[in-house]
C-alpha cells in the first residue's frame, strides 16, 4: 500500500510544483517600460491608480532590461531605435516576452510607408502580444498583460483560445 501511494505522490507532485511556480511567476511578471511615441503615454496611464496595473503584480517597471522580463514596445520603432529595440530584447533574461502596444508597433501605424519606419516590431524582436488601437487604451494593455500570464501559466506561447 506505501508503493502505490509513493507512486501516487511522486507522479503528482511535479505537476503541483510546476502549477505553482507558473501561478507566482505569471502573477509577478516586471515590465521593461520602453515608451517610443504617444502609446508610452497610456501605459503610463495604466500604472496609475485608476487602471491599477499593481493588480497584476507589473507595477515594478524596470528601466533594466536585465531585471524585466516582458517589453513593452509602445509606439513607432524607427530603423535607428530597431537597433537599441533588438540590443533590450537581447540583454533581457529568459524566458522574455514581447508586447506590441498600438498600431505603429504592430505593423507602422499610419508611418509605415515613410522610408525610415519599420513596417511592425515583428521584424525586430518576436512579439507575443499585439495590444491594437492608436493609441490603445489602458485596459486594452491590461488585456495584453493577462494574455501573457496566460502564457506563462500554462507554458504555452502562442494564440490562446479560451472555451
Amino acid at each position: 500500500m506505501d508503493v502505490v501511494n509513493e507512486n501516487v505522490i511522486a507522479g503528482k507532485l511535479p505537476d503541483v510544483i510546476k502549477k505553482v511556480l507558473g501561478w507566482g511567476y505569471g502573477n509577478s511578471t516586471w515590465p521593461l517600460g520602453f515608451g517610443i511615441a504617444c502609446c508610452a503615454i497610456e501605459m503610463m496611464a495604466a500604472c496609475s491608480s485608476k487602471y491599477d496595473i499593481a493588480r497584476f503584480g507589473s507595477e515594478a517597471m524596470r528601466m533594466s532590461p536585465r531585471q524585466a522580463d516582458v517589453m513593452i514596445v509602445a509606439g513607432t520603432v524607427n530603423e535607428k531605435m530597431a537597433v537599441v529595440v533588438r540590443r533590450l530584447y537581447d540583454q533581457m533574461s529568459e524566458p522574455k516576452f514581447v508586447i506590441a502596444m498600438g498600431a505603429c508597433a504592430s505593423n507602422g501605424g499610419p508611418y509605415w510607408d515613410t522610408y525610415n519606419v519599420v513596417d511592425g516590431v515583428h521584424k525586430v524582436v518576436p512579439v507575443d502580444v499585439y495590444v491594437p488601437g492608436c493609441p490603445p487604451r489602458p485596459e486594452a494593455l491590461l488585456q495584453g498583460l493577462m494574455e501573457i500570464q496566460e502564457m506563462i501559466k500554462t507554458g504555452k506561447r502562442g494564440l490562446i483560445t479560451k472555451g
